[in-house]
């Protein structure tokens, strides 16, 4: 029997993982009503080995949205409710003392914190003081655990979840530009529709059924994400992307609406997430390569948090999506297309 060589199996692969997607929507619509489009960037950040930042007001099913993926996905699932008074340790672990009853030796112990898990859920991670936050935001750039005089790598694949209230800001430590710019996307969880909404009442408030099925593995997440990496991107959907987030700066772009209303634009990690992103999506979707149409998908994810509106428009109340939004469709498609390089 003849082997695949590494092109068949992607080409399988890519297969099945359309077919998983569709079974992942399935197990997850059993315990959350709506947010399909939520969903499906949460699995697309995934497969990308991105994080994701997601913002909505309490009630939501964040929470529980995430921890039926992590069941759905067979992932270790762990969850920080951050605090002012959260430390470091608190989130990395730390080290105790521990004593030998036998011999009365003591001797240190490192007690491994939560983030030694697949998923982590870091809830309202604005609520908690920069020192806290960038402790998160090392491990989640380095997927490693710096303590007790040693380096620990984290548990792959790794996944951070983080979640903002967008309302209340009182006694909150909004994260800088800089530690944004880690997150692949920023997902914004709305209300669900009156329809849903009666549904969700229906169900929760009678007899509850939450059994879900397994349906991937840890194991074949990393080897999708290694696939992904492969995936083969044509020339001109690279300079849509490269182009989409340099029109995010007001010194680069020609567009009017940006200059007059945009103090900061999207930073070089941008386009990178663009492309990667617009991989993992076509992958998802059973496509071999991506499309134009996939960057303007996931462009509002990508460039929400990246783009930084200025005084003008905060005055004149135009939201940053509103720009992206725009931007997306004024933004003409590259005329020549090239073969396909990897």
């Amino acid at each position: 029997m003849s082997q695949e060589n590494p092109t068949q199996e992607a080409v399988r692969t890519i297969a099945e993982l359309k077919q998983a997607r569709e079974q992942i929507l399935r197990e997850v619509r059993k315990v959350i009503v709506g947010q399909d489009q939520v969903v499906d960037e949460l699995l697309t950040a995934l497969f990308a080995d991105g994080h994701v930042l997601l913002v909505g007001v309490p009630g939501l099913a964040k929470t529980l949205l995430i921890s039926t993926l992590a069941r759905v996905l067979d992932l270790d699932f762990n969850r920080v409710q951050f605090t002012p008074d959260l430390m470091p340790s608190d989130i990395t672990g730390t080290e105790i003392i521990e004593e030998d009853r036998a011999t009365g030796h003591r001797s240190f112990k490192f007690v491994r914190g939560p983030i030694f898990a697949n998923l982590i859920l870091a809830d309202e991670i604005n609520r908690t003081p920069p020192k806290t936050q960038a402790a998160l935001l090392q491990a989640m750039q380095e997927k490693a655990v710096s303590a007790a005089g040693q380096t620990m790598p984290l548990k792959l694949p790794f996944f951070v979840l983080a979640t903002q209230n967008p309302i209340e800001q009182e006694g909150t430590y909004p994260l800088p530009e800089a530690q944004l710019d880690r997150f692949m996307f920023n997902i914004l969880v709305d209300y669900p529709t009156e329809e849903e909404e009666r549904k969700i009442v229906s169900t929760t408030t009678g007899p509850m059924e939450d059994t879900v099925q397994r349906v991937f593995s840890g194991e074949q997440i990393l080897k999708v994400q290694q696939i992904v990496r492969r995936v083969p991107v044509s020339d001109h959907v690279v300079a849509y992307a490269v182009a989409l987030a340099r029109n995010t700066r007001p010194a680069h772009t020609n567009h009017q609406f940006i200059k007059d209303y945009v103090s900061w634009g999207a930073g070089p990690r941008a386009s990178q997430y663009l492309v990667l992103a617009s991989k993992t999506r076509a992958v998802l979707h059973g496509r071999p390569t991506p499309a134009v149409e996939d960057v303007r998908a996931v462009a509002p994810s990508v460039l929400r948090h990246r783009v930084i509106p200025n005084f003008n428009a905060e005055a004149e109340n135009i939201q940053v999506i509103d720009l992206i939004t725009r931007l997306v469709k004024e933004l003409p498609e590259p005329k020549e297309k090239v073969v396909a390089t990897v």
